[in-house]
């Protein structure tokens, strides 16, 4: 993914770590979360419309 390793991803996990501490991961993980179901439901409503918009009606 990217070009990332394991290597890459620990560092940016200790520079996340530094920049924001360990009391606010959780939270920062739950936002994170939040967002990603978010934009799930979003590309999926999405695409049920577009195939709603695909579909020919029979008159």
């Amino acid at each position: 993914m990217f070009g990332l390793g394991y290597p890459e991803m620990i560092i940016i996990l200790i520079i996340v770590l530094l920049l924001f501490g360990g009391k606010k991961l959780p939270s920062l993980a739950k936002g994170l979360g939040e967002s990603i179901r978010s934009f799930k439901q979003g590309v999926a409503t999405g695409d049920a419309e577009e195939e709603k918009k695909d579909t020919p009606k029979s008159a």
